[in-house]
């Protein structure tokens, strides 16, 4: 093999494991059967919460994983294969992937990861379920906002009951 061809190859792996190694989510996806623009538009998608969608050839790919420390990753690299990378949101790419699967039935999961641990189909479709970061701090907020808001309205009717108390003496 040419070592040109070879050293370009080899610097594809690196930049493939890079972008595994620097995402906290991948989602692999068969996207076969999509025409060009159902693939625009999930391009769109993901690529408005910050996600990539690359399709890159699976020897590459499968090395890339190995590199980057996801070896079971590398199985899922048959047949035509495009992998979303989220080096933000955890949930996100399952997410959209999953609501675009409910429209076009023709796209599959293969796999992907999730912090750090490889999880097959049925983990990202539970992972899909949730809902997005702002959504989860909206209501973590709402949790710990609650004995304060609850503290505040008991102590306003106290209030209330003394000064009616005070009012009717």
């Amino acid at each position: 093999m040419n070592v040109a061809i070879l050293e370009q190859k080899k610097q594809q792996v690196q930049e493939v494991a890079e972008k595994l190694k620097n995402s906290v989510s991948c989602v692999v996806i068969d996207p076969r059967g999509l025409t060009v623009h159902e693939s625009t538009e999930l391009r769109k998608q993901l690529h408005a919460e910050g996600i990539e969608l690359k399709v890159i050839k699976n020897n590459i790919s499968a090395r890339a994983a190995k590199e980057a420390g996801y070896e079971e990753l590398s199985d899922l690299f048959v047949g035509p294969s495009a992998i979303a990378f989220s080096p933000n949101d955890a949930v996100a790419p399952a997410r959209i992937v999953f609501e675009f699967m409910k429209k076009h039935k023709k796209l599959q999961v293969k796999g992907g990861f999730i912090e750090k641990k490889v999880v097959s189909f049925d983990k990202l479709a539970e992972v899909a379920k949730l809902p997005n970061r702002d959504g989860m701090l909206s209501m973590l907020l709402s949790v710990l906002q609650a004995p304060l808001r609850n503290l505040a309205y008991a102590i306003k009717q106290i209030a209330e009951k003394d000064s009616s108390a005070e009012a009717t003496e």
